[in-house]
């Protein structure tokens, strides 16, 4: 199994109790670069540093990617390997492209992800700026997803959402705790929890 573990935003202190016990329990640990393997070393000093190069050229990036996953096949394979990386393993993170190639190339290797503190909630932090209602991140690309919390009526704002050309709908109920629920697509329930997330994805081309 692998599993993408977040770091957070780069402050040792910032990692999460989960994330140091991931580290400890890991058959192997891989990293993609200097800065990820300083936050991981107190605990795993033998963690294999790879190489993610910062290019445009998209062939190479592939056969960077499909090297990387040739290194930590093996161990995903036969115990616990953890990928560290900086902020959250699920937003605008290598990880996702990592696991595409490893899925294509060892479809019986499977996939978890354990959050991290990402940039964008830290930023409030940093700069002391609280934020409230409604509030739009790029990475300078136009908008694809879009995230609504305390959703009470899911099923009413997916079907409002289709006309706007939505059609992936996730919603998670009470988050991490006991009575937590993921609903997706059409088993969206009619009413749900204050502390719900719909997760809603246009339609891809």
């Amino acid at each position: 199994m692998l599993v993408g573990v977040g770091l957070g935003p780069g402050d040792p202190e910032l990692l999460t109790l989960r994330a140091v016990r991931l580290l400890a329990e890991a058959t192997a640990v891989f990293v993609p670069g200097n800065m990820a393997y300083d936050l991981v070393r107190p605990y795993r000093p033998d963690a294999t540093v790879l190489r993610f190069p910062m290019t445009n050229d998209e062939a190479y990036i592939r056969r960077c990617l499909e090297e990387n996953a040739d290194r930590i096949a093996p161990c995903a394979l036969n115990g616990l390997a953890v990928f560290g990386i900086i902020g959250d393993p699920n937003f605008y993170s290598t990880f996702s492209r990592l696991c595409e190639v490893i899925a294509a190339r060892y479809p019986e290797i499977t996939f978890a992800t354990e959050p991290g503190i990402s940039s964008i909630t830290a930023f409030a932090s940093v700069a002391n700026v609280p934020v409230a209602g409604g509030f739009f991140v790029s990475d300078g690309n136009g908008p694809e997803s879009r995230i609504f919390m305390k959703v009470r009526k899911p099923a009413a704002l997916a079907a409002d959402l289709k006309g706007e050309g939505y059609s992936e709908f996730v919603l998670v109920e009470r988050m991490f705790m006991p009575e937590q629920r993921v609903y997706r697509d059409d088993d969206l329930p009619e009413e749900s929890d204050y502390f719900s997330i719909l997760f809603a994805r246009r339609s891809r081309a």
